[in-house]
Parts: C-alpha cells; sequence; structure tokens
C-alpha cells in the first residue's frame, strides 16, 4: 500500500477531483475502476490503472469505502462544500460556508494549498473528523479576493522578496529583477501578485506603485487605501467625464422640477466639509402648519447610467473618510462642485417635502426633483449656537425645526428605536499629519437635528415605494435592512450589563429597546460606556443593501432607505433613479440584478469601514509612539485568550496587554463571563474593569499597541 501511496501522492489533483465528482454525479452509485474509466472516457491501460490507484488511495484516506470486491463508493455525500477562507495566526484556517447551519471547517495550514485569507474556495471535508471539529482540505480555489497587497521591498544582488503589511498573508512576495518598476531598497509600494507555480512556497510578483518612505503620512495612508482595494486616483476617463458636464441650469430644467428657490433654504455640515449633499427648506403655511423640505444633490442628473463616470462610482461604493482626508466617490468637480449645495448658487435637487403640524405629524408628503438656492451655509457649531442662545441668523427656523426634530425623536424612541451614543475620535493634526491631540468628538441637537429630518426622510420614501404592489408583485427597491438581534448574543449582553448593575428585559423588541436606551442614558460619561455600548452594538446584528423589504431594528422603522447622501453613498443614487423611474409611472425592474448590485454595495461599505478604523488605528500608535513609559489609566475594553485590550480613558487609545506579560500568576480566558482568570491566585480582570497601564511598544507597521499592566 506504501508503493501506491507513494505514487499518488504525484497524481495530478485534478484527476483525483474528477474521479470524485463522478460519484457524486451518479447518485454515490458504487463504481469500479472501468466504469470510472468508462465515464471519463479513459482507454489506455496504464491511464486506467492510474484511476484504480486513485480509488484504493482514497479509500485508505476514508473517503471512499470498497462495498465490494472492486467497487467503491463515497463514504459521505455532498462532503465537499464552498466558503470563504478565514486565516488564523497560525496559519491554519476556518472556511465559513454559505450554509448559516453549516459549522465552520477546519484546515490544516499544509492543505490550504496556497488559498489566503478571504478567497472562496472548494473544500472536501473529511468523513471522518476530530471529536466535534470538521476538517477537511482545499481542492479549488474559485476566486482570489485580492491580488494587491501593501507592504515593503527587500533587495539583494541577485533577487527581491515583497514583504506584504498584511498579517493574514503568510507569504513573501517573490519580484523579479525586471518586475521592480524602479522600487529601491525599504521603499513602501504596492505589489501585484502575476503567478504562483504549483510547487513554489512563495508567488511571483511585480511591484506595481511606490508608495514612498515608510513612516511619511501620505505613504502610510495610501497605503491603507490600496490595502483595502480603493484607488488612489480616478481613471482619466472618469476625470474627463466629469469635466464635460455643463454647469448650465437651463429653464427647461427649471421647468419641469418644483422651484423652491424663494423658500427660505440653508445646510448645516461639519466646519471642515467639503461637499454639501442636504439643505433643510423651512416655511410657514396659510394654515399655520410648516413646510420642511429636506433637499438632497441630485447627483442621478449628473451621472448617466452605465458611462465611465457611473461605473467608477459603483465600484467605488462609496467614499472613505481617512482621518486626515477624504476619498470621495465621485471626482471633485461633481463632489465638492456641480452636486454640492453651496450658499447664493442654483442647485438641481432631488427631494422629500413634508407637512407638518404643530406635533410634527405629517399631512402632507411630496418626492420629487427640484431647483433651490442656499441662503446660508450654517456649520454645525453654528446652530448650536443660536439652539443655545436663541440668537443669530434664521433663528426662527432653527428653533421651530430643532423643536420639530425633538418631537420626531420622542416619537421614535418611544415607537422602539435604540439610541446608540458612540464616541467618536478626532486628531489634531499638524502640517505634516502627525497627530499632537485628540479629543471626543461631541454630538448635540444640530447634529440630531439634522439626523432626525434626513431619517424622516429615508423613512418616508422607503415606505412609498414598499406600498406599491402587493405580495410578489411589490416594486423592487433598495432598503437598509437591519435584523433584529439575535437571542443568544442579547442573552449574552444583558448577563454582562448586569455585573454593572444594568437590567436588561428580553421580553420583547420593544421592552428590549426601552431597557437598552435606559442603559445608554445611564452609562454617559462612565467609564464603562464605550464597553458596553461597543458591546451592545457587536451583540446587533449588522445592517446591509437589500430588495428584500425588511424593517430596521435598531431605528424601528418598518421600512428605510438611503435616499440622503448621493455624493457618498452609490446605494443613493440607485434609490434617486428608482424613485423617479417610479414616480414616472414605470413598473417593478429586476430584483436579482439590484440584489447583486446592493451586496456589492454592503461589501465596499464594509471595506470603508475597516479603512476608516486602520487609519485611525495607525494615527493612535503614531501619537503614542514618542510616550514609550508613560502611565495612564484605562479601561479593559476587550479580553481574548492571548491578552486584553485597554483603551486609555484620556485619549481613546487602545492597545494590548499579552496574557505572558503579566508576571503575578498564569492567566486563562474565560470567555463566557468576559473575563480572565488567574489559575493560582483566582484575580480577575474583566470587560470594563479600570487598570492602570504603561506603553511598553509601538509598531507603526502593524499598527500595534503594547501596554504592561501597572499592578497595585
Amino acid at each position: 500500500m506504501s508503493n501506491k501511496k507513494k505514487k499518488s501522492s504525484s497524481i495530478n489533483q485534478v484527476l483525483t477531483q474528477m474521479v470524485l465528482d463522478i460519484f457524486e454525479q451518479n447518485g454515490n452509485t458504487p463504481l469500479n475502476y472501468k466504469q470510472v474509466s468508462s465515464i471519463l472516457n479513459i482507454r489506455d491501460p496504464e491511464a486506467r490503472n492510474t484511476i484504480l490507484d486513485i480509488l484504493e488511495d482514497e479509500a485508505f484516506k476514508q473517503v471512499l469505502k470498497e462495498v465490494s470486491p472492486g467497487k467503491f463508493q463515497l463514504i459521505e455525500l455532498k462532503t465537499f462544500v464552498e466558503g470563504i477562507v478565514d486565516l488564523t495566526n497560525d496559519g491554519s484556517a476556518f472556511i465559513v460556508t454559505d450554509d448559516v447551519d453549516e459549522s465552520d471547517i477546519y484546515v490544516a495550514p499544509r492543505k490550504l494549498r496556497n488559498a489566503l485569507n478571504g478567497d472562496r474556495v472548494k473544500v472536501y471535508v473529511y468523513a471522518k473528523s476530530k471529536g466535534s471539529r470538521k476538517e477537511g482540505e482545499v481542492i479549488e480555489i474559485i476566486n482570489r479576493a485580492k491580488m494587491e497587497f501593501t507592504g515593503i521591498v527587500k533587495l539583494s544582488d541577485r533577487y527581491a522578496f515583497f514583504i506584504p503589511d498584511d498579517r493574514k498573508m503568510m507569504h513573501d512576495i517573490f519580484i523579479p529583477m525586471g518586475e521592480l518598476n524602479g522600487a529601491k531598497n525599504g521603499i513602501k509600494a504596492v505589489a501585484e501578485i502575476t503567478d504562483w507555480p504549483a510547487q513554489a512556497k512563495n508567488p511571483v510578483g511585480r511591484i506595481k506603485h511606490i508608495l514612498g518612505v515608510q513612516g511619511d503620512n501620505d505613504t502610510e495612508m495610501n497605503a491603507i487605501l490600496a490595502e483595502y482595494g480603493f484607488p488612489l486616483s480616478f481613471p482619466a476617463e472618469v476625470e474627463h467625464d466629469a469635466e464635460s458636464i455643463s454647469a448650465d441650469i437651463t429653464p427647461q430644467e427649471i421647468a419641469k422640477r418644483r422651484d423652491c428657490r424663494d423658500i427660505t433654504t440653508f445646510t448645516i455640515d461639519p466646519f471642515d466639509a467639503k461637499d454639501f449633499d442636504d439643505a433643510i427648506s423651512f416655511k410657514i403655511l396659510e394654515n399655520g402648519n410648516y413646510e420642511v423640505g429636506v433637499h438632497i444633490a441630485d447627483v442621478s442628473h449628473y451621472i448617466i447610467p452605465d458611462s465611465a463616470l457611473d461605473k467608477e462610482a459603483f465600484d467605488r461604493g462609496t467614499s472613505v473618510y481617512l482621518v486626515d482626508r477624504v476619498i470621495p466617490m465621485l471626482p471633485e468637480r461633481l463632489s465638492n462642485g456641480l452636486c454640492s449645495l453651496r450658499p447664493n448658487e442654483d442647485k438641481l435637487c432631488f427631494a422629500a417635502i413634508f407637512e407638518l403640524d404643530e406635533k410634527a405629524n405629517i399631512v402632507n408628503e411630496w418626492f420629487g426633483k427640484t431647483v433651490i438656492h442656499s441662503n446660508r451655509r450654517f456649520t454645525y457649531e453654528e446652530v448650536q449656537e443660536v439652539i443655545e442662545t436663541k440668537e443669530g441668523d434664521y433663528k426662527y427656523e432653527i428653533l421651530k425645526l430643532n423643536e420639530l426634530a425633538y418631537i420626531l425623536r420622542d416619537r421614535k424612541f418611544k415607537n422602539g428605536a435604540i439610541s446608540f451614543e458612540t464616541t467618536e475620535v478626532k486628531f489634531i493634526l499638524d502640517e505634516k499629519g502627525r497627530p499632537t491631540g485628540v479629543y471626543v468628538k461631541e454630538r448635540k441637537d444640530a447634529h440630531k437635528l439634522i439626523e432626525d429630518f434626513m431619517l424622516l426622510a429615508n423613512r418616508k420614501v422607503a415606505e412609498f415605494v414598499s406600498k406599491k404592489g402587493k405580495g410578489k408583485q411589490k416594486y423592487t427597491f433598495v432598503y437598509r435592512a437591519h435584523d433584529s438581534p439575535k437571542p443568544d448574543a442579547l442573552a449574552s449582553f444583558a448577563t454582562f450589563a448586569a455585573r454593572f448593575g444594568y437590567k436588561i428585559n428580553t421580553k420583547s423588541d420593544k421592552e428590549t429597546a426601552k431597557s437598552l436606551n435606559h442603559l445608554m442614558e445611564d452609562v454617559e460619561g462612565k467609564k464603562e460606556q464605550n464597553v458596553l455600548t461597543h458591546l451592545a452594538i457587536r451583540s446587533m446584528a449588522k445592517a446591509i443593501y437589500t430588495t428584500k423589504s425588511s424593517s430596521h431594528y435598531g431605528l424601528a422603522f418598518d421600512h428605510y432607505t438611503h435616499f440622503t447622501s448621493p455624493i457618498r453613498r452609490y446605494p443613493d443614487v440607485m434609490v434617486h433613479r428608482l424613485l423617479q423611474h417610479y414616480l414616472d409611472g414605470g413598473q417593478s425592474v429586476n430584483a436579482d440584478h439590484y440584489e447583486k448590485m446592493c451586496q456589492h454595495a454592503s461589501q465596499m461599505e464594509k471595506r470603508a469601514a475597516d479603512a476608516e478604523r486602520a487609519s485611525v488605528k495607525y494615527k493612535q500608535a503614531e501619537f503614542l509612539k514618542d510616550q514609550i513609559g508613560t502611565i495612564y489609566s484605562g479601561v479593559i475594553s476587550g479580553v481574548t485568550e492571548w491578552g486584553m485590550y485597554v483603551e486609555i480613558i484620556e485619549n481613546k487609545c487602545e492597545g494590548m496587554i499579552r496574557l505572558r506579560d503579566i508576571s503575578d500568576d498564569f492567566y486563562t480566558l474565560d470567555e463566557k463571563n468576559y473575563q480572565i482568570i488567574g489559575q493560582r491566585k483566582k484575580k480577575v480582570y474583566r470587560l470594563g474593569d479600570e487598570v492602570k497601564i504603561k506603553v511598553k511598544n509601538v509598531d507603526l507597521t502593524k499598527k500595534q499597541i503594547d501596554f504592561s499592566l501597572v499592578q497595585d
């Protein structure tokens, strides 16, 4: 048998897979080597013997069983599954399958066959796995998640290697000397894998872009963008398309729209905003009610479907907001020019206009294209000052809008919406982009005023389309959906919150929301606020874009969409187009086509969020790199089997204390109770506990901060 094993090790894997597929395709009917050969149209005697070797070898590996002399059968049908590679730190992986009821499949490093993190693969699942854990091996790489990586070029006299930044990329990339593209030793660059020979340990690649000197701010920010697959510039064709668009607003175009230019209108945005994609109009009607218009930049007027500009916007999916810059979804000509609702200029919009009474009840609603003329560009700070002092430009309009927003907000929470007030960290940067300070951004009434009217527009647009058609005849639309949390995740969070004295009632969605809101109010300003808020959010499902009309749990809306930011979100462009199509009397569009677009938009949104977090982590590391040895108070924000994360109270920077570095005992993770326990002295460190830490080490390349515990 050993000779056959040795011989089969050199047999082409594709042929082995073809043989096993035959049993699947033939309903697992017992077959001998002659029958398998016949199905494969193999007549050569030597090749037929190879088929016999495969059958016997797979029987030895317990993939097949010999049910009668010479006849074989799969031990277990449906032993092949597809899934996504989730690589671990030791080089092994778990394959996350498409079937939510299927457990992840463990694959040892040598069985990955060069599959990389995030790749879609086909896996053979062993019939006999160890314990309750399913195990298998990769037999086919269906799609690579990425072929480009950021990292450092290392040169020698005769060859070069590229060392990727991505910790889950376990292989250096071999770069032939002719493929360096001018890269020097130690430079940061983007490399593309071009080949991976069957027997080679390392892939072969080429240097695609040179990013610059490691540690330089522009280099590192561009590296983050490249790492997450966001282009560093727009293609020339896209820029040309944008520059070719006329800025003229013709009388013919105005005639097609509701003219709101004589109605008081203003924008409210951050002080450093360069694009203004939403404006509020306000008017008192003769009956004493209020007309409030939510006017959104009419991006769909300027972007023609399937044009180069449209395809680029779809591919990007979203603008990306790093610590020190915005990478726009649209070229500057559109995002900061044509589509930006700048003051004292006529602008084309798509609007949701509401007639509200004194109690913010909707008396009438209207959706359609408008032309506006913004009277004033406000910052949040300026509006907040008007709210607090009751003095300033357009004080009546602002105070009345704030009053109506309060009613809408209160009603939303009474209906079961959840108020998650997470802290947003902002950095003070010098002229070279280096962080000199950190502060927490406050959300005040001015921010909430705009948010509440945007929520109203989003909800009402979604409701308007959802009422068109019934059952299977419902009109296809792009919704923003948010599932209710899984009961076990919620129960786990409730147990943890109880340790801090907070009670979570999980009897119904409404009771859960009510008690979560009480919790959020109670923890505000306390040291455990961030930990409990983040844990609560983690217990929730993730919001996605979908054509499947489903509710938004966090907002307690039966229908919800994204209508209000088409400059920076492609789904909003889709929503504008569909809404106009239906307003024009169009029939429902193809749901499958739009669902695929929604899935792409959700993926790009996640990728952008990951890039934004990476930029924050880099700036946190950069801020602390000159503070090695400094002692801070912090709160334990996460626990793992190898360490505990601590967030510094003063500046919100997060780092890790490795368990091996805590010298007074041997600590292990108690995952169920979010804590680590000393095995001898039984000392416990729990999530949310306050500890003193010292900054031990900072690795800018890995965006890692290491702390040591300062014990009493």
